[in-house]
This record gives structure tokens, sequence and C-alpha cells, in this order.
């Protein structure tokens, strides 16, 4: 029978949340997008743009994105439970995955409006679409700028960060199309800009939505090398083999492990075990080790696939 220890777990309380510092940033882009989106979108009405009608309505779904993250954020910072032993750190991968989605079916949405509007164009008030999208423009960057520290780090924010940059886009091209109605009465325009947009955006998104869905199926995060890991553990004194090795995604910010460490000289002692989870954290950002000694190895079904 092997000898088993948990290896060190930090509790939630002794970490750095990213999420944490960004309640204020929620709450300034939230109110800031409500506001815009109620005069941004009577503008449009007024002024007969789709461009302005459709930024708006990506805005509208960027204040549900944002409330859906600041909700996350605010939920994986609970403390773990007898029901929710890990608390709820998934909520983070989960926001970020409806984030993706969101904009996904906004911009689809767009690019099915527009190819209506390119058939039949009609005027809009060039002058007034202007000033209204750079207003957006200028909100939706600020925005985006209370995002831009935490988006590398947290792709709960970076979905945060991706929404408010990606509306600040929009704004820009509303911009432009706007100037050239106005310059060449290109009636046509207005659409082929939202068009061009969203197919950028559509690009841009892409890798959050494939990140969070790879997270949701406990895929090992894209920052871990699952060979390097394994190659750390084999290397520690006493080590024969390592078996059962699993790495997956706690949330956006905390990352777990388990393994089966083969030992035949025996237990090396708790201080070994520290200096392990030790590495593990400094090495590879792993802060929930859990190690299990064996003092011969045993199956347990779990086969590697390393390819």
């Amino acid at each position: 029978m092997g000898d088993h220890s948990a290896g060190h777990q930090q509790h939630p309380g002794g970490h750095s949340h990213a999420s944490a510092p960004f309640t204020r940033a929620f709450l300034v882009g939230i109110a800031l997008n409500v506001g815009f989106v109620i005069i941004e979108a009577g503008v449009g009405w007024y002024a007969n743009s789709l461009a302005l009608l459709a930024d708006a309505g990506h805005n509208l779904s960027d204040v549900a994105g944002l409330v859906l993250a600041w909700g996350a954020a605010m939920m994986s910072r609970r403390l773990p439970s007898r029901r929710y032993t890990y608390g709820l750190r998934r909520a983070s991968i989960l926001a970020a995955f409806a984030n993706a989605m969101l904009l996904l079916v906004a911009m689809g949405s767009l690019l099915w409006e527009a190819a209506h509007r390119l058939q039949s164009p009609v005027p809009v008030s060039g002058s007034t679409v202007i000033i209204v999208a750079a207003i957006g423009v200028v909100i939706n960057s600020i925005t985006a700028a209370l995002f831009m520290s935490g988006r590398h780090h947290d792709i709960n924010i970076r979905g945060a960060y991706l929404h408010m940059a990606a509306d600040a886009l929009v704004s820009l091209g509303v911009v432009f199309a706007g100037v050239l109605s106005l310059w060449q009465g290109w009636l046509w325009l207005d659409a082929v800009v939202s068009m061009v947009i969203a197919a950028v955006i559509i690009v841009g998104t892409w890798r959050l939505f494939r990140q969070s869905l790879h997270l949701l199926f406990d895929g090992v995060p894209d920052a871990i090398d699952l060979a390097a890991v394994n190659a750390f553990l084999r290397s520690q004194a006493g080590v024969a083999e390592v078996h059962d090795l699993h790495v997956w995604a706690m949330g956006t910010t905390e990352i777990a492990l388990t393994a089966h460490l083969v030992m035949p000289a025996g237990h090396p002692g708790d201080a070994a075990l520290e200096a392990i989870t030790r590495g593990l954290e400094k090495e590879f950002a792993i802060t929930h080790p859990t190690l299990q000694i064996e003092l011969a190895r045993h199956e347990h079904g779990c086969k590697m696939v390393w390819h």
C-alpha cells in the first residue's frame, strides 16, 4: 500500500486574486456604458444610422458582459465550503466563455443586418453620427484602459477588455463611415464599414472563445508545458516515476495539479514535499498541488497519451 501525502495547499485568502482590484473598473465601465447606450440608441434612431444602432446594441451586450464578468469575479472569491470544496472559482471561466459567445453573437447579428442594409442603402445624418460615435470612442477606450493591466493574466478580465476595445474599434469605424458619407455621399458605406469591423472583431474574439472552452473541459492551461512539469517532478530526489499527472485551471487565475510520485525509498518527509510545491509555484505558477507518494507503481486506470 502506498504512502499518501497531500502537498501543501494555500487557502484562497492567501492568494492575490487578479480580479479583486478591478471592482471599481467594473462599476465605472458599467455606469459609463449604460449612459452611452441610452444616448447612442436614441440618436441612432433619429439619425437613421444602422452603424450607430448596431454600436448601441453591441454596447448593450457589453454592459451585460461587464455585469457577468464582475459577478463571476465576485463569485470566484467565495471561500470553499462543504458543498463547493473549490469555492466558485470556475465562474470566472464560465463568464469568459459567455462573454466570447455574447460578442460573437452580437457581431453575427451585425453582419446579418448590414448585409440587408447593403441591398437597400438609406441616407444617414453624417454629422450627428460622427459626434456620437466619437464620444463612444472616448468612453470605450477609457473603459478598455481600466482592464488593460489584467488582460494577460485573467481571461475573465481579458473578456471584459476585448469587449470594450472592440466597442472602441466599432465606434471609430462609425466615425470613419460618417466622415466619408458627408464627403462623398456614399450611402452604402455605413453597412460596409459595419461588416468589416464585425469580421475583425470575430477574428479577435475567437482566441478567447477557444481558450475558455478549453478550460471548461479541464484542458491544461496554455501557459503550462505539461512535459516540463513531468520532467520537473521526475527530477526530484527519490522520485523513480511519475504517473496520474493532471493539471487544470480552477479558475482564470489559479492552477491545480495532482500527481502520483513513485518513491521506492519511502516518504521523503514534509520538508521535501514543501520544497516540491514551492518549486511548482515558482516554475509553473501552480498554486494548488496535491502529491500522492507511492512505494511502488500502482495502476489506477489513468493512461497519459503524450502527443
